[in-house]
C-alpha cells in the first residue's frame, strides 16, 4: 500500500517507525517546516523529519495544504492512504479526498472523550482514570470521523503527561500497523462517535501551569503531573519561580492557609497546605537550577514552616 505519512513532533515517530518495519511503503513524510529552537534560535528538524532522513523517505515541509501545488504534488504520488499522526496543519477536503482509501488519523484519546490539540494533558489535569488511542478515519470536523480501531491505557496515580505520551505513543503504532493491515483486506467499518461524551482538549497555554494553592491538593496533583515535562507547574517564593516536578497529596486538615509551609526538613519532608488538605513536594527546581529532590533542594534552600509559596 502507498502511504503518505503526515506528523511531526515525538508522538508520531513510533508510529512512522512501526509502518516501515512492518513493510509498508511510505512514499512521503509531510511535516511542519524547520523552526527556530533553542537559546540560538537555530533551525531545528522536526523529530518526524530526522526519523524519514534516517529511513531514507522523501519529506515535503510545505507551510500549508491549502495551495493548489501543494495538492498536486501530493496526488502525484498517487497513495492509496494517508497517516496523519499530530502533524499539526488543518487538512482540507480536498487533501482528504486525494488517497484512495482515504486519511486516518491517530489520536491519543478515548473519542469522543478530549477532541483537539491536547488530549493527554486534559485527561490527568481531569483527574481521568484511564485515556487510550482512536484510529480515526478523518473529515472536515476536528477529529469528529468514525472510529476503526481504539485501545485504552490505564493513568495511575504516578503518571505523568511524559509517560502517558510514550505508553500512547508505543500503543499508537502497534494499532496503526493493524488498521492499515485490515484495509488492505477491505473495507473497515468505523463506529460513529456518540453525541453525548464529546470534550475538547484545548491547547496548554503557560498561565494554567501557575499553581493556586487554594485549590484541593489533588488536583494541584493533577496538575503537576499533567504538566511534566512541558511547560511544568510554578509557583513562587519571595518572588522566585520554583517548578514543582513531583508531588504526593497528604490526608490532612492543614490548618493554615494555601501556600504556607507546614513542614520542611530532611527528615519530615516539604509539606505545603492547599485549599483542601494538603501535598508532600518531592522534586523542585530553582529557575536556572536542576530538578532536585526534596531533601537536596532543602540543602540548599533554607525553608521555614509558616513561610508562604505564591504569596
Amino acid at each position: 500500500m502507498r502511504i503518505v505519512f503526515a506528523g511531526t513532533p515525538e508522538f508520531a515517530v513510533p508510529a512512522l517507525a512501526a509502518l516501515v518495519a512492518a513493510g509498508e511503503t511510505i512514499v512521503c513524510v509531510l511535516t511542519q517546516p524547520d523552526r527556530p529552537s533553542g537559546r540560538g534560535l537555530a533551525l531545528a528538524e522536526s523529530p518526524v523529519k530526522r526519523a524519514a532522513r534516517g529511513r531514507a523517505i522523501d519529506v515535503f515541509q510545505p507551510q500549508t495544504l491549502r495551495d493548489a501545488d501543494t495538492q498536486a504534488r501530493i496526488a502525484a504520488l498517487a497513495p492509496d492512504l494517508m497517516v496523519v499522526a499530530a502533524y499539526g496543519l488543518i487538512l482540507p477536503r480536498a487533501v482528504l479526498d486525494i488517497p484512495r482509501l482515504g486519511a486516518i488519523n491517530i489520536h491519543a484519546s478515548l473519542l469522543p472523550r478530549w477532541r483537539g490539540a491536547a488530549p493527554i494533558q486534559r485527561a490527568i489535569l481531569a483527574g481521568d482514570g484511564e485515556t487510550g488511542i482512536s484510529i480515526m478515519l478523518m473529515e472536515a470536523g476536528l477529529d469528529t470521523g468514525p472510529v476503526l480501531l481504539s485501545a485504552p491505557v490505564a493513568i495511575e496515580a504516578h503518571d505523568t503527561a511524559g509517560t502517558v505520551h510514550d505508553e500512547l505513543a508505543a500503543l499508537g503504532g502497534r494499532l496503526i500497523v493493524e488498521a492499515v493491515a485490515r484495509l488492505a483486506e477491505g473495507p473497515l467499518a468505523g463506529v460513529p462517535q456518540p453525541a453525548e461524551g464529546v470534550t475538547y482538549a484545548a491547547k496548554i497555554e503557560k498561565r494554567e501551569a501557575r499553581i493556586d494553592w487554594a485549590r484541593r491538593s489533588a488536583e494541584i496533583d493533577c496538575q503537576i503531573r499533567a504538566f511534566d515535562p512541558v511547560p511544568g507547574a510554578f509557583t513562587t517564593l519571595d518572588g522566585a519561580e520554583v517548578k514543582i516536578w513531583r508531588a504526593r497529596p497528604l490526608e490532612l486538615r492543614a490548618g493554615a492557609a494555601p501556600g504556607t509551609i507546614l513542614r520542611a526538613s530532611a527528615n519530615e519532608g516539604l509539606a505545603v497546605a492547599c485549599g483542601e488538605g494538603a501535598l508532600a513536594l518531592e522534586e523542585l527546581q530553582k529557575a536556572g537550577g536542576k530538578r532536585l529532590a526534596a531533601p537536596d533542594f532543602l540543602r540548599g534552600t533554607r525553608l521555614e514552616p509558616g513561610r508562604r509559596f505564591g504569596a
